[in-house]
């Protein structure tokens, strides 16, 4: 696409050459972030005043994803085989927005303008060319995906509240039936809208594996400002309707895996990890599975009740809750890492491991420091934060992917 036109060509992955540049120019400007993505709001709402209407009337969270979705999206350009089903799958999701090519091609614009405004020191005419061919691709694909997506599902779903517990001050377990068929796979999440803040979306976890009567479970804990959390939490009450967005991301058990499994779950980080041990009670026979399920303090053990209950139907199955700062703890005490630590090794184990992105990274560096191979580890970020895990991984990925082109580059030794 030409991103100062309306018409889309076809999608062509960019240049190994156009990669680089792009990861370069945004690791120049990280430093001014959150002024690149405040000049690119600026630039889209003034050039096309009613998309204004599509965003949340809060900006915060808005703006703070806007640039490391992009750098996540540099980090996997060079990885067409497993990027083109995540672009389709966003593209997918951006179905709930009405969201039509002509505005993508604005959103091109804009993003273009706010970039050379702020590399205008470094700016030439094939980083130009390099930002509108990798905004063609991926814009491209996304539109793509949304295309065949409307085909065959709804651009989101309503949902019905049938039952809501508030199981801490901050924290409430909710229970939705959807208005029809809602697929998805243990593991996977969804954006939730409200009523009360129109616009505003935020992406959380389904905690039960897909069920015949249809009903799905979410794990809900404010966070921030609350703008989706809080009305979830304090306000909802049975028989409100929510939207859900598509179901996204690939967190799964390996099925074909022989080996025992270990998860790690920090708060209600435990949503998927219990979503994929409620599929697992389908299938699994002969796999043990423990599962570490970590909080500050026991009032925050808010689910324990049903892991216990889930337990004790399932011999394959042992949870171990723990508690870090509370003295009164009578249970296992400490940090998740420190526990996972105590109570390996793992080495032999698939990992799964969902939290906070602090925890999620510490969790990771102690299972490497065991000798547990990457290959093992599936990982992601809890309820509303999961880019925070795409990034970690875009993080390393970019870094290798740029030591392997500076080794292919590099004059052969004799």
């Amino acid at each position: 696409m030409d991103s100062t036109g309306d018409q889309f060509e076809r999608a062509i992955p960019p240049l190994e050459d156009d990669i680089a540049l792009l990861e370069e120019n945004l690791q120049l400007i990280s430093d001014q972030s959150d002024r690149v993505v405040g000049y690119f709001y600026a630039s889209l709402f003034l050039e096309n005043p009613q998309l204004r209407s599509m965003f949340p009337a809060a900006m915060d969270v808005q703006r703070e994803r806007l640039f490391r979705a992009l750098t996540s999206a540099v980090g996997h350009l060079a990885e067409p085989e497993k990027f083109v089903p995540m672009l389709q799958a966003l593209g997918r999701d951006h179905r709930k927005f009405d969201v039509r090519p002509e505005q993508y091609a604005a959103v091109g614009r804009a993003l273009i303008t706010a970039l050379r405004t702020y590399s205008e020191q470094f700016w030439v005419p094939e980083l130009e060319d390099a930002w509108r061919r990798a905004y063609t691709y991926l814009a491209t694909t996304m539109m793509e995906g949304a295309h065949l997506s409307a085909r065959v599902e709804p651009a989101w779903w309503d949902a019905e509240i049938v039952a809501h517990e508030r199981r801490a001050e901050d924290i409430a377990v909710i229970t939705v039936r959807p208005d029809r068929p809602f697929h998805y796979r243990a593991g996977q999440f969804t954006s939730i809208e409200t009523s009360y803040q129109p616009r505003s979306w935020r992406t959380y976890s389904m905690a039960t594996g897909p069920s015949p009567d249809g009903l799905v479970e979410f794990h809900v804990r404010v966070v921030g400002g609350g703008f989706v959390s809080g009305p979830l939490v304090w306000r909802a009450r049975v028989g409100d309707i929510l939207k859900l967005g598509q179901p996204m991301g690939e967190m799964a058990i390996d099925k074909q895996s022989r080996r025992d499994v270990v998860c790690v779950a920090g708060g209600t980080g435990l949503a998927p990890v219990k979503a994929m041990i409620d599929e697992m009670t389908r299938w699994n026979t002969a796999r043990r599975v423990t599962l570490l399920f970590g909080v500050p303090t026991r009032n925050e053990l808010y689910d324990l009740a049903a892991l216990q209950r889930l337990a004790a139907m399932h011999s394959w199955l042992t949870v171990l809750p723990c508690v870090s700062d509370d003295p009164g703890w009578a249970g296992e005490r400490g940090n998740l890492p420190d526990v996972l630590a105590r109570r390996g090794p793992w080495s032999e184990h698939d990992v799964v491991v969902c939290g906070s992105p602090a925890m999620t990274r510490a969790t990771l560096g102690r299972l490497r420091d065991m000798g547990v191979p990457d290959q093992r580890i599936t990982y992601d970020a809890a309820g509303d934060v999961h880019p925070a895990a795409a990034q970690v991984i875009d993080l390393r990925r970019t870094r290798a992917n740029r030591a392997a082109r500076a080794a292919r580059s590099a004059p052969q030794q004799r």
